[in-house]
């Protein structure tokens, strides 16, 4: 532990209140942003912010309290406050937190990185960036290219009034490229998996996801799309890349399983679910081939993990196993109120928010299909590449979404490239048309930056990984 983590736990010992339980969380993060746009360097952006939640549990009451002062007067006041909220939470609280088991941790963890960001001269990431965007400009008919890395580190110190102490120090990487093409009324972009290849590590992030290769592609693909025909209308099979599952994962099942949203908290803002407490150990989610993880232990995704922000230890578990839908996203607070199982998903987007039940890693585990092999097997269909919009409504049911490149199958065989591929279904229903799951060869490690949710609103890092996948009876459709 360092010298400011020692003094922030004596202050800690010095003013936390005599009460049933209380903790502190400080996070303290550093974050540097480069662009580079049309071969020109942007503003560099960077962020260093420091600050503390504590909160506070006594007489089945629960308060909490942020604050950017971590002196002891500074957290001194922050802990009378959350006492306060506590004392007047008591009596009209949705649950008695007294009855909680909130845990004491110890320990540590810190995402291994193989070439550290400042090992790398401000200078050379231009550079490295300058080079890619110029890569992107390959004809007249580019019209607008970008080359972007962000980096964020991130230390929090969780202390507890009995004893617990865990320090975790998360380093994240997201490199970007985003290509625009024009000819006359048809404009078409593309860019490096929907700008979805994030993920623990230091530079090596960008050998790992092919960054430096990738450009002149997404420049062939963007013109090749401005004379492509739409995508055609029907019913007919999907096979779906693993940045395309990504958002299919997130919105579909990550969302719906969100036990705050189950128990209501959510439908003012975000909205509810279609997800029912009784569907726990008995709904079919989706066909036999559908294994989802919550698993915050791989250490190069993009939202890994060892303790959640109650300092819960954070384990794989499946949520969905053979089709079988078995445990919510819910930290223990909406384990306790629910009786159902959940995961250590209780996390923040920063120090000045509580943590609130979110998604962390939440892959597709991979099946036995090689892609050659899902290709042979759809007659009619059409293969889609790259999430460029979604809409889904209240209870994260019913759904559309479009992506960027889209190629016809047609016998077995991949042949015409096709513009604005999009489609629709009911979660309740699609993910039971799961015929094939894509093997390793086809696994991609991919992750979000913005994910939104709660009021007042927070924004978490979150992780997904999955193979391509093939659904069968899908309606597809184009030109939107």
């Amino acid at each position: 532990m360092d010298k400011r983590h020692s003094q922030i736990a004596q202050r800690f010992q010095r003013v936390m209140p005599k009460v049933d339980f209380c903790s502190l969380r400080m996070v303290h993060e550093r974050s540097e942003s480069l662009s580079v746009r049309q071969n020109i360097l942007q503003p560099v952006s960077n962020g260093d912010d420091i600050g503390a939640m504590v909160t506070v549990v006594d007489s089945g009451g629960l308060g909490y309290a942020g604050s950017s002062d971590v002196t002891e007067a500074g957290l001194r006041r922050a802990f009378e406050q959350a006492s306060d909220w506590a004392r007047r939470s008591a009596t009209c609280s949705v649950t008695d937190f007294s009855h909680i088991a909130f845990d004491h941790p110890r320990g540590e963890y810190e995402t291994p990185v193989t070439t550290a960001w400042n090992t790398l001269p401000l200078q050379d990431k231009i550079g490295l960036l300058q080079t890619e965007s110029a890569r992107l400009k390959t004809d007249e008919r580019i019209v607008d290219w970008e080359a972007d890395v962000w980096y964020a580190e991130c230390d929090t110190l969780f202390i507890t009034n009995g004893g617990g102490r865990a320090h975790q120090r998360l380093c994240y990487t997201v490199p970007m490229l985003s290509v625009t093409a024009n000819a006359g009324t048809e404009t078409q972009t593309r860019t490096f998996g929907g700008r979805g290849y994030c993920r623990q590590g230091g530079l090596e992030v960008l050998d790992q996801t092919g960054f430096r290769e990738a450009a002149p592609q997404l420049s062939a693909e963007a013109l090749q799309l401005l004379s492509a025909p739409d995508c055609p209308h029907g019913v007919m099979d999907v096979l779906l890349a693993a940045d395309q599952m990504m958002l299919q994962i997130h919105e579909s099942i990550g969302h719906p399983l969100e036990l705050d949203r189950i128990l209501g908290d959510e439908r003012n803002y975000a909205g509810t679910s279609f997800v029912t407490p009784e569907m726990f150990g008995s709904y079919q989610y989706g066909s036999a081939l559908l294994n989802i993880t919550f698993d915050p232990t791989r250490p190069e995704q993009f939202a890994s993990y060892q303790f959640d922000d109650e300092g819960h230890r954070a384990h794989k578990e499946y949520l969905i196993r053979h089709g079988l839908l078995l445990r919510g996203l819910g930290g223990v607070t909406s384990q306790a109120r629910s009786g159902l199982p959940g995961v250590a998903n209780s996390r923040s987007t920063t120090w000045n928010r509580p943590p609130i039940d979110r998604m962390a890693n939440l892959n597709l585990e991979p099946g036995q299909s090689d892609f050659d092999a899902m290709v042979a097997a759809i007659e009619r269909g059409v293969y889609m590449r790259t999430n460029c919009s979604w809409s889904i409504d209240d209870s994260r049911n019913k759904f559309q979404f479009g992506c960027e490149w889209g190629r016809l199958i047609e016998n077995g065989k991949l042949t015409t490239v096709v513009k604005k591929p999009n489609y629709r279904g009911i979660s309740a229903t699609f993910w039971r048309n799961l015929k094939m799951v894509g093997n390793m060869d086809s696994f991609e490690v991919l992750g979000t930056p913005f994910c939104g949710k709660g009021e007042p609103n927070q924004i978490v890092r979150v992780g997904h990984a999955a193979p391509a996948c093939v659904f069968t009876d899908v309606e597809v459709f184009g030109g939107v």
